[in-house]
């Protein structure tokens, strides 16, 4: 399951993508600083964009936590999306690549082979997100997970929910059904390369 990702774009090209579906970013906490970081992990901040109560056509950008902990104190990166609403605290985890592994076709290499995926023809995309208060860390989120689309299901069999771009104002509005939202992308919708 997705526990690595990556974001190499900066703040003003995010909100520039957000301005060409009409959605108006704000900074609610102030402007942050995004490095560009080939590898985001489990308990890495990252930037999440979230509904601001009352606005329709607005959103905020806010630097979250990447999991929190569960019961067992093990974090929850990813969600399994099947059969919940969602009717709150959605976020859109912005990324531009993501990242799978494998068991290695070379049987004297001792790591697993790593494949970057990244959505064709998009400078950034947005995955399916939830946020929440924790007593423990604060605020933090997770990636929601369905089962394989196409592109994914010779890597892995669960994969994160990638959303369209028409679908990112949908999915920051809690009123529209989440499993009208939660579907797997074409296939050929992704690239993939062995990196690692």
């Amino acid at each position: 399951m997705c526990n690595d990702y990556r974001l190499m774009v900066d703040v003003a090209s995010i909100i520039e993508e957000f301005a060409e579906l009409k959605i108006k970013i704000r900074f609610g906490e102030g402007t942050p600083n995004l490095e560009a970081r080939e590898d985001i992990k489990i308990t890495d901040v990252g930037p999440i964009v979230r509904t601001l109560a009352g606005a329709r056509d607005e959103a905020e950008l806010v630097q979250r936590r990447w999991s929190w902990p569960g019961p067992n104190k093990r974090p929850v990166y990813n969600f399994r999306s099947e059969g919940r609403a969602f009717d709150a605290n959605r976020c859109l985890i912005i990324a531009d690549g993501f990242y799978e592994f494998t068991q290695p076709k070379d049987p004297k290499k001792k790591r697993k082979d790593k494949w970057l995926f990244t959505k064709k023809g998009e400078r950034i995309f947005c995955i399916a997100g939830i946020w929440r208060e924790t007593p423990d860390v604060g605020q933090a989120f997770t990636m929601l997970t369905m089962e394989p689309g196409p592109d994914i299901a010779p890597y892995h069999d669960r994969q994160i929910v990638i959303l369209d771009r028409s679908l990112w104002a949908s999915w920051l509005d809690p009123a529209i059904s989440a499993t009208s939202l939660i579907r797997p992308l074409s296939a050929g919708t992704l690239a993939v390369e062995q990196v690692g």
